[in-house]
């Protein structure tokens, strides 16, 4: 447990070290949005409330994401974090790192607090290999749960996604537009739901818009970092491609980067989309088209669906799907006539 910091919640809650010793010591003399913000920053910055506050913690949502070095995760929290706060609830953000706290032990943390519910981002719902069980136990203990961005049978909660097939079929669809047949997909790992129904989108819509079955060579699926977009663009290169739909922002970076190091240019040689329309892409040499995931739609979704199943008013359950929109900028181009070799 770390230690109580007064100038540490101070400054996170932008009072004075006096007003977080009244609202610690549950002093009169402070407003109620005073003292709201005051418990904000305890709760966000891992400390433990006093005991005479914690009945007081009701409000306490959690917000599981993966790491944060992905920009669309903290659009995620951020977004999420401010609907909860105009709610009224405080979240709580538990980030998944490798080698760090598992969910499950977040998840242990968030019920000892009393929580009100749970908006996981991208979690462990996303991973088909992972026990789907722990999310029907907490349906069973009756804990509100909504899953943003990967999808579980058999889970009585609200699903809220991003189209990940129908973004596909737009993507190619822009890239026949322009001329381009040879395309490839760059993905991460095949054990992730939102890349299975990438790779399902990317073969209809080889399929249906430039008539090719065979395309399983032109998938290739390393991870969703730089180096992982970059390992990706050098296999499909070498298969000729003259445009890559990359899962993710940071992966179509990586492959930019590889495709130049081949000799070839973007895009005047390669197209390159990316995934996500992360915060600065459009910025990046060349500024990136993208397909822009509705981070804000889906977080009011999230949001209203948890606090349904929260007050008990009832919300749909299964999956709700966003259509995605492309966002069109200098990293595509018409297909070249005749490329040159890589050197």
């Amino acid at each position: 447990m770390k230690t109580v910091r007064l100038i540490d919640i101070a400054k996170k809650a932008e009072v004075s070290e006096a007003t977080v010793s009244r609202v610690l010591n549950n002093k009169p003399g402070v407003s109620e949005d005073t003292r709201q913000n005051v418990l904000a920053a305890i709760d966000s910055m891992g400390y433990e409330r006093p005991t005479q506050l914690r009945e007081k913690a009701s409000g306490l949502v959690g917000l599981i994401t993966p790491e944060l070095t992905n920009p669309i995760f903290p659009a995620f929290a951020q977004a999420i974090e401010t609907l909860l706060a105009r709610h009224g609830y405080t979240p709580m953000l538990c980030t998944q790192t490798t080698g760090g706290v598992h969910e499950d032990d977040f998840v242990r943390t968030l019920l000892e607090r009393g929580v009100s519910g749970i908006i996981y981002v991208s979690g462990q719902h996303a991973d088909l290999n992972t026990d789907p069980g722990r999310y029907r136990r907490l349906r069973r203990r009756g804990v509100p749960i909504v899953l943003i961005n990967g999808f579980v049978e058999g889970v009585d909660a609200p699903f809220i996604s991003n189209d990940d097939v129908g973004s596909m079929e737009v993507a190619i669809r822009f890239l026949a537009q322009l001329g381009h047949t040879e395309i490839g997909l760059a993905t991460g790992p095949e054990r992730y739901v939102p890349v299975v129904r990438k790779a399902m989108g990317f073969r209809h819509a080889m399929r249906d818009t430039i008539g090719k079955d065979d395309v399983e060579h032109l998938i290739a699926t390393t991870l969703f970092t730089v180096e992982g977009g970059a390992e990706a663009a050098r296999q499909l290169v070498d298969q000729g491609v003259t445009a890559i739909v990359c899962g993710s922002d940071i992966m179509a970076l990586g492959a930019i980067r590889e495709i130049r190091q081949m000799g070839l240019r973007v895009p005047e040689d390669v197209s390159v989309i990316g995934y996500d329309d992360s915060l600065l892409v459009s910025f990046t040499d060349p500024p990136l088209t993208t397909i822009r995931q509705n981070v804000q739609g889906i977080s009011e979704a999230a949001v209203q669906a948890l606090l349904d199943e929260i007050t008990g008013s009832g919300t749909r359950r299964g999956e709700h799907l966003f259509r995605p929109e492309l966002v069109v900028r200098a990293s595509t181009a018409p297909a070249p006539a005749g490329r040159p070799p890589a050197v």
